[in-house]
């Protein structure tokens, strides 16, 4: 083993993995709440990501975006404040982990919370999300009726 390989495998340790994992989920976070849709989407495999939300397959990376652009666009409020949290990554090998965390999105009166379930694989040295599944509800105001 050459030392150049030796270094490069020595520096992929589990801990450095989800790290880089976090750093992903964290730039993220930050792009969506700048508004920044490319950027957002920039932490996952394209083209060819899954996407699993409300029970349907997103079209791929492009469908994705497309979905976001048209759904939160627009303005601050209709995008929303979003906020990932209880974040735990389970490194599989050393070119596979799974995510699995929880998310917040406020816009306006509208919170959403629920759970992202996340496939990552190291690509060409870059962790990037290949399969994405969420799961959300909408939190009932504390204001609104109870329903019965």
């Amino acid at each position: 083993m050459s030392l150049i390989a030796f270094l490069a495998l020595a520096a992929a340790t589990p801990q450095a993995d989800k790290a880089a994992i976090l750093g992903t989920i964290l730039r993220m976070e930050q792009a969506w709440n700048r508004g920044d849709f490319r950027g957002y989407m920039a932490g996952f495999k394209n083209p060819d990501v899954v996407f699993v939300s409300g029970g349907k397959l997103q079209q791929g990376w492009q469908g994705t975006l497309e979905h976001y652009v048209r759904d939160y666009g627009g303005s601050a409020e209709r995008r929303g404040q979003l906020d990932f949290y209880n974040m735990k990554v389970d490194v599989l090998a050393p070119d596979a982990a799974m995510l699995i965390g929880q998310y917040r999105l406020v816009r306006g009166p509208r919170v959403t919370e629920g759970v992202n379930t996340r496939l990552f694989r190291k690509i060409h040295g870059k962790w990037l999300i290949t399969m994405n599944h969420v799961s959300a509800y909408d939190v009932t105001s504390p204001n609104a009726p109870e329903a019965h």
